[in-house]
């Protein structure tokens, strides 16, 4: 029986939860530290139309900063249908160079600005050499790292969390106007274009889905994921295990315990059948080829006394199946191979196509506007940064929620964005007055 996400949506949640928390954590402090040096007003795509002045009235700013806002939605709206366009014609090697250059001119030219202000305003002995050399580094293994296959998930997950938090900060430099009303503007468009009929983001996903493809664009996986059809030459976190394809070359893919159709526990033992379809070899060179992968994975799991405790390979003459007998292991266990949410043995009825579910994945732009809605309610107070921090995980987990009874791709700025507008104007002008005035009264300590 599949299982259902709700079994584990605590885990989810929190895999989610706590690089959203980080992002915004981060760009609050950024705020408060380079406050003093953020006062200038910046150029960007959310206000071409119209740059707001202290001098101009309520109704001026509020005209501005709805011109402001709908430019930036049109603009947003050509830019993705475009790579859609781009996408469904199979131009996928430009739009990993375009993200790729993307995220090297976000790390390099606007991280080193915050940089070079953090040194700034701290003083740092840093000369310009080493400030370049560590700025270089800094940006090629976060491309390195964000779009190669070898990264560790931790390291790719971290400068997901870094670039989120760089363009956070210069978002916080935009007019308090144009902020909130660009961030109503981003909510809805959100909602619009991932659920409407025709939405280029309900587009994207569905060309991606259709040709069981990553998505093109930055996303934060909240756990390692394996992609389908890998080769030996691949490496991931998790464990693989190998078969025989038609086409005398080794295949891996994933292994869950107790996901994979046939698989039988006997102890601490794990059966588990591979099977192989429209094999036209012999059997023996079979049984000849596994025992070498075999031995690649003893060579990684040997127990504390030296033995080994890996796999042992069997051949099933009924069935015509080969069976991988698997010894869980602490380090097994440790890499999430008994999450059963993973389904690696399931196909989609085309040759040789394994399916892997993976994990709740948000887009890089929920991280941003997140935490530039906790940024300008850091400009405030502090009481507002609390309640918007607890209305916008409040709307993650309702998402998260929605997310696991709908079962498709939902918008996470929505409800996320309309509880943090809601709470920061209800403690801006109703809480964050009624408890300085009884604190200052010595009615409430």
């Amino acid at each position: 029986m599949e299982s259902s996400i709700l079994e584990s949506i605590g885990t989810e949640m929190i895999g989610v939860m706590s690089p959203v928390s980080i992002c915004m954590l981060l760009v609050v402090l950024l705020v408060y530290t380079l406050s003093s040096s953020s006062d200038a007003a910046i150029r960007t795509a959310a206000n071409l139309v119209y740059q707001e002045t202290s001098t101009d009235s309520p109704t001026v700013k509020l005209e501005g900063a709805l011109l402001n806002a709908l430019v930036f939605v049109i603009f947003i709206t050509l830019i993705t249908f475009l790579l859609v366009v781009l996408y469904y014609y199979n131009f996928t090697n430009f739009l990993k160079n375009y993200m790729r250059f993307s995220t090297f001119f976000v790390l390099g030219t606007m991280g080193g600005s915050i940089f070079l202000s953090i040194i700034q305003h701290f003083s740092i002995p840093v000369d310009s050499i080493t400030y370049f050399l560590l700025l270089f580094n800094f940006t090629v293994v976060g491309v390195l790292s964000v779009y190669s296959e070898g990264m560790p998930i931790v390291l790719r997950q971290g400068y997901m969390v870094c670039l989120g938090v760089i363009v956070a900060t210069w978002f916080t430099k935009l007019p308090e106007w144009t902020t909130w009303v660009l961030l109503v503007a981003l909510a809805i468009y959100d909602l619009v274009a991932v659920l409407a009929p025709g939405g280029p983001l309900k587009l994207l996903v569905e060309l991606a889905s259709s040709r069981d493809e990553e998505l093109p664009a930055l996303v934060y996986e909240a756990r390692p994921t394996v992609s389908q059809n890998e080769r030996s030459g691949r490496s991931g976190l998790r464990l693989m295990v190998g078969g025989v394809s038609d086409t005398r070359s080794i295949e891996l893919q994933a292994l869950s315990r107790g996901s994979v159709d046939g698989s039988e526990n006997h102890g601490n033992l794990e059966y588990t059948a591979v099977h192989v379809e429209n094999v036209e070899h012999e059997r023996n060179s079979e049984v000849e080829k596994l025992p070498l992968v075999g031995h690649l994975f003893r060579e990684g799991f040997q127990s504390s006394d030296g033995s080994s405790s890996g796999y042992s390979t069997v051949v099933d003459n009924r069935e015509n199946e080969i069976v991988v007998e698997e010894e869980m292991s602490p380090l097994v266990d440790m890499m999430e191979l008994g999450d059963e949410r993973e389904q690696g043995g399931r196909r989609d009825g085309r040759e040789n196509n394994i399916i892997v579910d993976k994990g709740i994945k948000l887009g890089l732009g929920d991280f941003v506007f997140y935490s530039v809605l906790v940024g300008r309610a850091a400009m405030y107070d502090l009481m507002t940064v609390y309640a918007c921090y607890l209305a916008i995980i409040s709307g993650l987990g309702c998402t998260l929620i929605l997310l696991a009874v709908c079962g498709r791709a939902l918008p996470a700025l929505p409800i996320s964005i309309t509880l943090g507008i809601l709470f920061y104007f209800l403690t801006r002008l109703l809480m964050e007055p009624f408890v300085v005035g009884t604190a200052t009264n010595l009615l409430m300590f």
